[in-house]
This record gives C-alpha cells, sequence and structure tokens, in this order.
C-alpha cells in the first residue's frame, strides 16, 4: 500500500509520463477531443452497444431471450456494485491524484476531485462490458475494447496512474464474473416470469409476427356452386 500512497513503482510513473506526456505534441483539439471522448463519448457508445446487444436479444428463442437479459439487467447492476466497493477501497488505499505528486504532467480536462486508486471510469466500463460479454460474446469484446479505450484516455488526461486502470479493470470485471453465478440464478427465472407476461414480455423477447396465407384455389367455392 506504501507504493501506491507514494505515486506507485518508477514502472507505474515511467509509463505515466510516457502515455501523457504524448500530449505535449499534439494539437490542441486532438486533447479536448480525447477529454470529450474519455469524459462522454466512451461511456455513451458502451451505452448504446447494451441496447444493440438487448435488441438483439430479443430477436432469439425463448430460453436464450431469457439468459441474455438476464445478462444484460446483471450488467448495470454488477457495475453499482463495483463503484459501491470501490468508496472504502479509495480511502483505504488513499493514493493521491498523479499531478499531485509529480510534476511536469499536462492535466486535461480539468482536475478529477477525491483519491485516484482505483479508477471509477475503468471499473464502470469494464463491468458493463464484461456483462455485455456474458450476454453476447462478439459485443462484449467490442465493450471490453471500448473500457481498455477508456481507461487509455485516463491515463492520458493525466488523471490517473497505469495501475489505476488496472485495478479498475480488474475490480469490474471480479465482480462481473464472481456474483454472475449467483446473480443469474436470481435474475433468469424472474425474467422467464417477465417474459410470459403480455406487455412486459416484449422488454425480453420480440413479438412472433403472423403472416396471412393467401386462400388455395381449391379451397375457394367454385362460380358454378355460386350460381346454384
Amino acid at each position: 500500500m506504501a507504493g501506491l500512497t507514494t505515486g506507485g513503482p518508477n514502472v507505474d510513473v515511467g509509463l505515466l509520463y510516457e502515455i501523457n506526456g504524448l500530449a505535449r505534441h499534439a494539437p490542441g483539439w486532438f486533447d479536448r477531443g480525447v477529454a470529450l471522448l474519455g469524459g462522454y463519448g466512451l461511456p455513451l457508445a458502451m451505452l448504446l452497444l447494451v441496447l444493440w446487444c438487448w435488441r438483439g436479444a430479443r430477436r432469439q428463442d425463448e430460453t436464450a431471450a431469457a439468459e441474455s437479459f438476464a445478462a444484460l439487467v446483471w450488467a448495470p447492476l454488477a457495475a453499482a456494485i463495483a463503484l459501491l466497493v470501490n468508496v472504502p477501497l479509495r480511502g483505504f488505499v488513499a493514493r493521491p491524484r498523479p499531478f499531485l505528486q509529480h510534476e511536469g504532467l499536462e492535466v486535461l480536462g480539468g482536475p478529477g476531485g477525491g483519491y485516484s486508486f482505483v479508477s471509477g471510469h475503468a471499473t464502470l466500463l469494464m463491468a458493463l462490458g464484461v456483462g455485455v460479454f456474458l450476454a453476447n460474446r462478439r459485443l462484449g469484446l467490442l465493450g471490453i475494447g471500448l473500457a481498455l479505450a477508456e481507461g487509455l484516455c485516463r491515463v492520458y488526461l493525466g488523471v490517473h496512474y497505469p495501475t489505476d486502470v488496472i485495478g479498475g479493470f480488474a475490480l469490474g470485471t471480479a465482480v462481473v464474473l464472481l456474483l454472475a453465478p449467483l446473480a443469474m440464478a436470481a435474475l433468469t427465472p424472474l425474467v422467464r416470469a417477465l417474459a410470459r407476461t403480455p406487455r412486459a414480455g416484449r422488454l425480453v423477447r420480440a413479438g412472433e409476427r403472423v403472416v396471412a396465407r393467401p386462400v388455395e384455389l381449391a379451397q375457394r367455392p367454385a362460380e358454378s356452386d355460386l350460381a346454384a
């Protein structure tokens, strides 16, 4: 804990300076773009990814749709639990922000408040990304990629050490996967019951379209019969 409190190991600080040092050679519009991307763009993209995954899950068969929907419900719940766990963890480690410990950093997008370890942004997005992975492997890998990009942005902005980000990734992943068996066992029956209701069931599974079949000519009454 002492290493974290005093600024982290030399490799950690070295990576911080290397990644954050890229801002010295980047134009101002790029730095502002990274700040917007890390603060709003990537979290919004993750939200849209969850909604897209939900849209695809509704088109599955009843059993798969219920399991996918339960996983998508668990993703934000797990992210909230991970953020709650991070509150006492930050106070226990009490690691100051890197710009308070080291000179020459480019602090972009405004300095963050509070302690540094672990990164809340990295925790949130990785928990959501892993949660999506439980519902859809392909989209989940994309979500994990968004989380990795968010972590890189936090170090580039100079508000987190690399180990802050790695710790956030580990915390978010651990909460999702370790509690997933219990959460899925509790949520899946509830989702299946919800799917059986007339209106709320559309949240779980899209209604099947009934296509009208044309009447066969052989089944139509003959004109002679009508005339008779």
